[in-house]
């Protein structure tokens, strides 16, 4: 009897064991990875005028994506989505954000979202991925299809740091470059979008919350 407790245990300590060393990867494998707030996470647009350059950044922010892995490679992205309050864009100049605002008619269309349609994720070396993730930005309204070329790496703490840039112009969402000062101030129609956004297994981030 005692040797069967014995071995009774055994066979508990060991099954403990491989849970304990699997688990994280099955977890990784198959949770919905959420944004993880930060203060170097955000996204920014970058413009210009015919006086000067501008940055606006956004940190009110809510996205996540769908990381499967196999093992410790990132296979496939399935599902990705973002959506951006417009009126936490903050520049060094409020009169600058209120303008911005009313551009895009933030009071109507208060977010600006993007959702993913396809994705193909190409390793680029150990833990670094290039991912071609192709989907709908809708900005006042209005929608066109972009593909995002997104540099992810995954860190040693299992979290997925993700940026890149986008060049949009206004015009695509029917939105006419503003002027100012009765027409001394044109901003351009040209805008990039720059991010730097990290995620989290989203069950792994309520264990730790």
């Amino acid at each position: 009897m005692k040797d069967l407790n014995k071995q009774i245990a055994a066979t508990t300590t060991i099954m403990a064991v491989i849970i304990f060393l699997v688990m994280p990867q099955f977890l990784r494998a198959q949770a919905i990875y959420k944004l993880l707030p930060g203060k170097d996470v955000a996204i920014k647009v970058l413009g210009s005028s015919n006086v000067h350059d501008w940055t606006e950044t956004a940190t009110g922010l809510e996205s996540q994506g769908d990381f499967k892995f196999e093992g410790d490679q990132l296979r496939s992205l399935r599902s990705f989505s973002f959506a951006v309050d417009v009126k936490s864009l903050k520049s060094d100049h409020e009169s600058m954000d209120n303008r911005t605002y009313k551009t895009i008619k933030a009071d109507k269309f208060p977010t600006v979202t993007y959702k993913l349609s396809s994705a193909v994720v190409t390793l680029v070396q150990k833990n670094k991925y290039a991912i071609k993730a192709t989907g709908d930005l809708t900005i006042a309204g209005n929608t066109q299809t972009i593909v995002l070329n997104v540099s992810a790496v995954v860190n040693a703490d299992n979290t997925i740091s993700c940026t890149g840039s986008q060049k949009i112009q206004l015009t695509d969402y029917k939105i006419d470059p503003p002027s100012f000062m009765l027409g001394a101030m044109k901003v351009k129609n040209d805008l990039t979008i720059q991010f730097n956004l990290v995620y989290k297994n989203n069950q792994l981030l309520t264990k730790t919350n």
